[in-house]
């Protein structure tokens, strides 16, 4: 039997991205993934779109997460209308 934490991990999770500053505007803003999954992977994919090494990247245009930290506790902290909102830079743009 599989308990509730290991269901709510499986959970997938919608990631909204929005740029910032003289970042470039994604044609896909919205994706899901896996609550399992560590927020380095939302870094990765933002990387491998914008074909840049060096992203800063927001939840909420507030913090900068720990890449190691579970994109379902992100979600389940600081998710807003259902959506987990991450905002990237191609310079810093918060603290």
């Amino acid at each position: 039997m599989a308990s509730a934490a290991a269901e709510a991990a499986d959970q997938k999770v919608v990631v909204h991205v929005r740029n910032t500053g003289d970042a470039p505007v994604l044609k896909q803003t919205k994706f899901k993934i896996s609550g399992r999954e560590k927020f380095l992977k939302v870094i990765e994919f933002l990387r491998r779109q914008l074909h840049q090494d060096t992203l800063f990247v927001y939840i909420n245009s507030a913090f900068s997460p720990n890449p190691d930290e579970l994109v379902i506790d992100l979600y389940n902290n600081f998710a807003i209308d259902g959506k987990l909102v991450v905002n990237y830079a191609l310079s810093a743009a918060w603290g």
